[in-house]
């Protein structure tokens, strides 16, 4: 059963960004589809499906590998 998460990241700015920030997030264990809501300059949506429950710690450091980007929620 796929579970999907939403997060909110800050700090992307561009498609260039958004990609950096998907690329991460898919590397991770599970993970099967990454979808971003680029807004630029703002607190963008990004939304992630895995076969299993996806540690915060995890998402952060994935988030925080792709760039200067920041995790803030959930």
């Amino acid at each position: 059963m796929a579970i999907t998460t939403t997060y909110t990241v800050s700090g992307m700015t561009c498609g260039h960004c958004a990609a950096a920030v998907k690329g991460e997030l898919e590397a991770l264990n599970s993970v099967s589809a990454v979808d971003v809501d680029l807004v630029a300059g703002g607190d963008s949506t990004v939304t992630v499906t895995s076969a299993e429950p996806l540690s915060r710690d995890a998402v952060a450091a994935a988030v925080d590998e792709a760039g200067d980007y920041r995790l803030v929620t959930p």
